[in-house]
């Protein structure tokens, strides 16, 4: 064997070798993930088992309200690899395509009204009556900032929506006169505390963050509470103003039933790390299995909502996320 033909099997092997060492190599580095305070307890449950998995990532969590989040990225420039909203329509309207691809919807959930036993009425409040206890004097109740938390402009829609269900013209201002503007926190984790303390009877949350916190919650018709996409029709009768994308300005949002999005940052610094801890969020086995067992229902398999976005997805997501219009 000639020398030159040595040379030229030395270098295949070689590649072969590097290639397999690539192919073979952890993720590793910090990871910076942005979601919503409502994803705080099960994110908190995938970062653990994300990092026993890849022990050389570090995964770091800032939650908060969603549209929040999003402004931090897009007007602050805070370095993020992943997003994940409460409200996917956040990635959608803040965040592509300046910032982010695609965004792959993966989560349920529903608007719960929330209370502790020592809540002032609540061996009384129920599904039928919860409108007029909250308009009692002595009554203390709150929400998020609709600004920055979906949740907070889902709790508004959700008393717009009771009013038309019950056919009580006015019942939607009669309920918020008994909310002063302090009892309208950042986050809505934020009221949770509250409750606990004793300094508020009442709170609008997500049932997931109920079920994760141990507390009582009455829950609504279909009609209200925002969790079956079949009444959508229905909710896009509730229109909630908040502020726009630039200072001084406004927009209107339409009910729809609630949904969560993610994506990751087209400025992603680790995308690798990105990736591989999207493929563990959005694995029936893995995240969604997660969600599921804390009361919050995940959309098996994840999807996007068109082709070009699907195509944009990492390589390693394509097989776990499906194109649903």
């Amino acid at each position: 064997m000639n020398s030159y033909l040595l040379k030229v099997l030395f270098l295949v092997a070689l590649l072969g070798v590097c290639a397999s060492g690539s192919a073979l190599a952890e993720p590793s580095g910090k990871l910076v993930v942005f979601h919503a305070g409502s994803l705080a307890v099960p994110f908190a449950d995938m970062e653990k088992a994300f990092e026993a998995k890849y022990p050389k990532v570090d995964v770091q969590r800032e939650s908060g309200g969603s549209t929040k989040l999003a402004r931090m990225i897009t007007e602050l420039g805070k370095p993020a690899d992943i997003m994940a909203s409460a409200d996917y329509l956040v990635i959608d309207k803040m965040l592509v395509p300046e910032f982010a691809k695609w965004n792959a919807r993966f989560a349920t959930n529903q608007i719960v009204l929330c209370y502790t036993p020592t809540s002032r009425y609540a061996d009384e409040i129920n599904d039928k009556n919860w409108f007029e206890i909250l308009q009692r004097p002595d009554v203390v109740w709150g929400h998020s900032d609709p600004n920055l938390d979906p949740c907070g402009y889902r709790s508004l829609m959700t008393i717009q929506l009771a009013e038309k269900f019950t056919g009580q013209p006015g019942l939607y201002d009669k309920v918020l006169a008994n909310r002063p503007e302090k009892n309208v926190r950042p986050k809505s984790v934020e009221l949770i505390s509250m409750m606990q303390s004793g300094n508020m009877d009442y709170a609008f949350e997500y049932m997931s963050v109920a079920v994760q916190h141990g507390l009582e919650y009455v829950t609504f018709d279909d009609h209200i509470n925002l969790g079956n996409y079949a009444m959508d029709p229905f909710y896009k009768s509730a229109v909630v103003k908040v502020t726009g994308k630039e200072p001084g300005t406004f927009m209107e949002l339409t009910g729809s039933s609630i949904t969560y999005g993610v994506t990751m940052l087209k400025a992603a610094a680790n995308p690798e790390a990105a990736e591989a801890f999207l493929a563990y969020l959005l694995d029936e086995q893995g995240g969604l299995a997660i969600l599921k067992a804390q009361g919050q229902p995940p959309i098996v398999p994840a999807s996007v909502g068109t082709d070009a976005m699907q195509e944009a997805l990492p390589q390693g997501l394509k097989a776990l996320v499906k194109v649903a219009k």
